[in-house]
């Protein structure tokens, strides 16, 4: 873009599409592979909606420097559709998937619900699935395609998603805020969904009896069939260990009201950097620093004390592997064990009660708990620390 791509029309300034359309075009004939002609619809869509933005924004318009506003806003488009089309069609649809996941989990809760963490990300599959829908319809309008254009090509896609992720953030104002278009669909999608029907599973699926007129015309009880007669492969083991855990840690916080805690572990799961997770969470780097400490207080609680025998079979670390370690980290752990703490290992092995243990050391049951605490940690420490010699486990 030149200097003399800005006209001045009765005090305000405008900028043609074509004069930014040029600078995109080249970048992605060089970036991409796609076809001249591909490149030339992408690149005049993008060049159109920067054209209006910088030409309706009052903020652009008063700032004086129309065209550095046109280059970068560009230039943040372009890099956008530029990084969902090298990650592919596949990756990049798992990333758009797990961003705008990340943004509305805190805010998909149907009212009169208490939902799992599986549970809510089921209701968050079919919400997004309406929300694409709605993307897509947005982006034919926006940029005046046909009603029935799809993404054919890589590229398109990539623009498709980069589309998507902006229109999911866009900043709607309200009364005395700003709140992002996603969240408000979230909202009310959430308060939309039905109240919870109890179907009678052993009828559902054997069939009603003589006084169950109209049972199987029922909504939920064809839905229900419908699941049942369609059910998925069973996974493999250890990714069903792995739900298994992560479900029963989200119950964990949920139950000691440590719901904070509990979206911070659904944003760790989306592998989302601090700062995304600061600015989903809304709080500052310090607030967010002490929610993660908080965290891991109670997932050590969790995995050490309150389901320790799930965790430590997940990350094939229980008392029949010798708690995970190397013959040679076990006899260094053994000579660090004091006697009572080997006589408790001890009997644990020989798969004794926890009452029957208390009673034979002459412990209580908090003691007991509290030993067995320290020794499990002292066995996650030297399976994780670097001096061992041995890779940390990828779990942990």
């Amino acid at each position: 873009m030149d200097s003399g791509a800005t006209t001045t029309i009765q005090g305000e300034q405008f900028i043609g599409a074509e004069a930014i359309f040029e600078p995109l075009f080249q970048e992605l004939k060089s970036s991409t592979k796609a076809s001249e002609k591909n490149c030339r619809d992408v690149a005049m869509r993008i060049a159109v909606e920067v054209d209006r933005i910088c030409n309706e924004s009052k903020r652009i318009q008063a700032s004086g420097s129309l065209e550095e506003s046109a280059r970068t806003l560009s230039k943040h488009r372009l890099d956008q559709c530029l990084r969902y089309y090298k990650l592919g069609s596949n990756r990049g649809r798992i990333e758009l998937h797990s961003t705008l996941s990340a943004i509305v989990y805190r805010y998909i809760n149907p009212p009169q619900k208490q939902l799992s963490y599986q549970g809510r990300l089921t209701i968050i599959e079919d919400f997004l699935q309406s929300f694409y829908l709605e993307t897509l319809n947005a982006f034919r309008r926006e940029t005046q395609t046909s009603s029935t254009y799809r993404p054919q090509t890589l590229l398109e896609l990539a623009e498709y998603m980069a589309f998507s992720e902006r229109y999911g953030k866009r900043r709607i104002p309200l009364p005395g805020r700003q709140q992002q278009l996603i969240i408000l669909r979230a909202q009310t999608f959430s308060q939309q969904q039905p109240l919870e029907t109890c179907v009678d599973i052993e009828q559902a699926a054997e069939g009603g009896g003589s006084d169950s007129d109209g049972f199987w015309e029922d909504p939920a009880v064809q839905q229900l069939r419908t699941t049942m007669a369609t059910q998925p492969e069973p996974e493999p083991e250890e990714e069903t260990l792995r739900s298994v855990v992560t479900e029963e840690l989200m119950s964990y916080l949920e139950e000691r009201q440590q719901s904070d805690c509990a979206d911070y572990f659904a944003l760790r799961l989306q592998d989302l950097s601090a700062q995304e997770i600061e600015t989903i969470l809304g709080l500052t780097a310090r607030q967010r620093d002490y929610l993660q400490q908080r965290f891991k207080y109670h997932l050590i609680r969790f995995a050490l004390l309150h389901r320790w025998e799930l965790v430590h079979e997940w990350l094939e670390a229980d008392l029949h592997t010798n708690l995970g370690l190397t013959p040679f980290q076990w006899e260094k752990y053994l000579q660090k064990l004091d006697p009572k703490q080997k006589s408790l290992l001890e009997l644990k092995q020989k798969g004794q009660t926890d009452e029957k243990i208390a009673k034979a050391l002459g412990l209580s049951m908090a003691q007991l708990q509290k030993r067995w605490f320290k020794i499990l940690e002292q066995a996650w420490e030297i399976r994780n620390s670097l001096v061992s010699g041995s890779r940390a486990s990828t779990h942990e």
